[in-house]
Formats: C-alpha cells, structure tokens, sequence
C-alpha cells in the first residue's frame, strides 16, 4: 500500500459495513484513511455537488482548494459551508470559469456535479489538467460523448469514478454475494426495472430576465439555449431534454447499472422502446411521462418501466429493480431487498445501512439523502484506492458510459421507432443511418463535440 494505512475501528459498523469494505479486494479491510491529504476541487455546487463534496470530506483529509459555480450566490453559500466542514476552516477559492479554476490550481481529484450536458467537457478537461474525477452520472447526454470521455480517462491514465453508487451501497452489496452470486436465484432470464416517482417537473413559468447573480449563457454551455423561465436547479432542467435524457437517463441508468454489476452484463445486443407524453400534457416539459424499454442479453430480457403518474406495481419498490430466477426472485431498491424463493425455502430482507449516529452532522445537512450517504462515502473510498493502486474503481467511466450510452439509445430507439444494435467496436448503431446520426448531438456556438479520436 503507499497511501493508505489501517483505521479499522473509526469505520467498521457492523457485518454489513464490514462486507462492503471486503468488496475492495486485496486491500479488503486496511483500506480506510490515506495518509496524504488530497487537494480538491468541485465544479458545480448545487444539491448533489456539495453533497458528494461532503462525503468525501467525512472519510478522507482533503484540502478543499476551490470551488466552480455559474450562480453566484450558490457559489457564495458552498464555500462558506465547506469552510465550516472542511479541517482548515478555510474558505476555497470561488470561480464562476470552471477552465479558470483548473489552470490556476493543481488539484488531485475534481468532482463535477453539474447538470448532465456539461459533464463531458468538464470530465475531460480536468483529466488534461491532471486531476482524477469523480463525475456524476449520467456521464453524457449523448453517446459520442461517453466515448470520448472514456479514451480521455485512458490516455491521460486518470481514474474516473461515476456516481452510480448504488454498487457500494452496503445492503445490495450484501444482496450480490449473499443472493446473485451464491446461486439462490437460480438462472436468471428476466429482469424488471422502474421508477414510479412523480419527479417530472411539469410546468408554465413565465419568461423572464435573467438574475444578475446567474451566468445563464454558461449554464447553458454547449447546450441549447431556451428562453429563460426561472432558476434551472434542481428538477426544472430535468424536465427538458435539451439537458438530459429524461426519467430513463436520470432514474433507468442507476438500476440497470446495478444488474449489470450484479449479473457480470456488459453492452446489450439489441435496445427497442417506446413510450412519449401520454398524460402530463399541460405544461412545458418535453420529456416522456411514460416510457417501457427492453435491453436485451442471450437468453435474458432487463425491462425498463417509468411513469410520473398513476400508483407504483408494488408500493415497497418504487423505484427499485427485480431479478427473476428459476428458484426465486429478488426484490431490490435504494432501501431494502427481500428475496422469495421459489417453494417453502426461507424468505430474506434487509433494510439499507443509516449511519446517524457515526455521522450525527448528517441529521443537519439540508435536502441531504440519508439513505444514499453511507453508499456515497463507501464509493468514495473505492475512488481513492482505485487511485492508490492505479486501477479501475467500482463504477469505472467505461462502465459508467456502457448504462448511460444503454439508456440514450433507449431513446433513440423511441425517437426513430426502431430498435438499436449499437457495435461498441466500430462505435456505430448497425444498419441505420438516422439513428447512427444522433449518436452526437449539436453543440451551441463556440463550444466543440469531443472527438474521442482526438481527446
């Protein structure tokens, strides 16, 4: 080991922490702390940015040095939290020029928790610069996108850790080994995945000007630029496509990242879907209310189902995938698994991991998901001892582009009416020309689409 040493009673809480930790390998459970304090930097300072900042800060000395963000006030508000988090007590450097903020400072990791259509420059511009990042997912808003991402992670020999951390969550830790991999399920050769929230922000703000405190012209980016109707934070900008890939980029790609780590899947063979505005049809938002997409695999169908509307099929998994077995089956979310077995064998559940009373600061943190929390630290420290060892993290970039190229496609296949057969080889959908034309998307006027041939 050179940067990590052995810590293991300021961490371990339990026969499912304990679990989660041994998922590190041969490190297993000396991985705790590092030595070094390692120089951060955070580009986008909303909700999730300062909460995965967070994180980070409560399982690792870091030095939080500076700090992005196009709104000024959110931008004001995250240093002077992070002052009050962070052991220096020191208030980071703030910029509203994210490129300005990357040549001023060498930093060792940078977090981006920007909205979806800026995820790709920023990712790949902080790798030039010589920093690992942990980006959030969806990493792209189209497919090109992730695959430059990807090359610019491997030629720049940087480790990139995507946020899908449902696969350091303890519990679904503990469902993979203790259910998937020790053959409970039996063969599995159908999946279920969906998310019945009604998280689709659907509505009719007036267009009005811009506030002074806003940057709006680089929030937008590459993307398009709409008329603007309000602060984008937080859900507005999920509503429109423009930003993102709606429910099945924003929801879809966290469960079937999760059955693709559990089951060992990697590209599907063929993505079909369909679905569009069926209910919601009042107000501005131009993503789909309802939606069902199959990514097939031999001799295995992972179904996808959303609507913002309507009840849920079962109201303990609203948001959660289901993993059909010969010899039972497995119900998974967020928050809890239950196994039911095929006949009179023993039924399973087990609830997620709080950490409230390790982590009491957690109780005070606004909008925080204290659910997610203990995932997210756990993710963290996968982060650091990919880089430690120099090797491929948990929720690697490339695996990170496989689940949100998959749910772009889905899309697509929605938007042409045709399924998608996607060669990952040759980085080009099979037989269509229109489809294969809308693996990248336009960028806005003077920002460039990344060439993965030229990272």
């Amino acid at each position: 080991m050179n940067n990590f040493n052995i810590n293991r009673r300021s961490f371990l809480h339990g026969a499912t922490a304990a679990l989660a930790l041994s998922s590190f390998g041969a490190q297993g459970m000396d991985l705790i702390y590092p030595d070094k304090v390692w120089k951060v930097g955070l580009i986008g300072t909303g909700w999730y940015g300062k909460s995965d900042l967070f994180r980070l800060i409560q399982v690792a000395p870091v030095e939080v040095i500076a700090l992005c963000d196009v709104d000024k006030n959110q931008l004001n508000e995250a240093g002077k939290l992070v002052s009050q988090r962070q052991k220096s007590g020191k208030v980071p450097k703030l910029y509203g020029d994210y490129q300005k903020m990357l040549s001023e400072n060498q930093m060792d990791i940078v977090l981006i928790g920007t909205p979806d259509h800026w995820h790709a420059l920023q990712m790949i511009d902080a790798v030039k610069a010589g920093a690992h990042v942990y980006v959030q997912k969806p990493i792209s808003v189209d497919v090109m996108e992730g695959e430059a991402m990807v090359a610019a992670a491997r030629k720049y020999k940087k480790v990139v850790q995507v946020g899908t951390q449902r696969k350091s969550t303890p519990h679904l830790i503990d469902a993979k080994k203790n259910i998937v991999d020790a053959g409970l399920l039996g063969k599995i050769s159908h999946v279920e995945m969906c998310c019945y929230y009604h998280m689709r922000n659907n509505g009719n703000p007036p267009v009005t000007a811009v506030p002074d405190f806003l940057d709006y012209e680089s929030w937008t980016g590459p993307a398009p630029l709409r008329p603007y109707d309000g602060i984008p934070h937080v859900r507005w900008w999920r509503t429109f496509m423009e930003y993102g890939n709606g429910i099945t980029g924003d929801m879809c790609v966290h469960m079937f990242d999760t059955v693709r780590w559990m089951l060992k899947l990697g590209w599907p063979t063929k993505i079909s879907s369909t679905g569009g505005i069926y209910v919601q049809k009042e107000g501005k938002s131009n993503i789909s209310d309802t939606q069902s997409a199959i990514f097939e695999y031999p001799e295995l169908n992972c179904v996808w189902q959303h609507r913002t509307w309507g009840t849920p099929n079962n109201p303990d998994y609203p948001w959660s995938f289901t993993l059909y077995g010969e010899k039972g089956t497995l119900w998974a979310s967020t928050m809890a698994y239950d196994f039911i077995p095929q006949g009179k064998g023993e039924k399973i559940h087990k609830d997620v991991v709080f950490e409230k009373e390790k982590y009491p600061e957690d109780l005070k943190e606004k909008d925080i998901e204290l659910n997610a929390a203990p995932a997210t630290r756990l993710h963290m420290l996968d982060f650091l001892s990919a880089i430690d060892k120099n090797s491929r993290p948990v929720a690697d970039i490339e695996e990170g582009h496989i689940s949100t190229a998959s749910c772009i496609m889905a899309n697509l296949s929605m938007k042409t009416g045709r399924p998608i057969v996607y060669d990952p080889v040759k980085r080009e959908i099979v037989g269509d020309r229109e489809a294969n034309a809308l693996l990248a998307r336009s960028y806005r006027s003077p920002y460039k689409h990344p060439d993965y041939k030229k990272v």
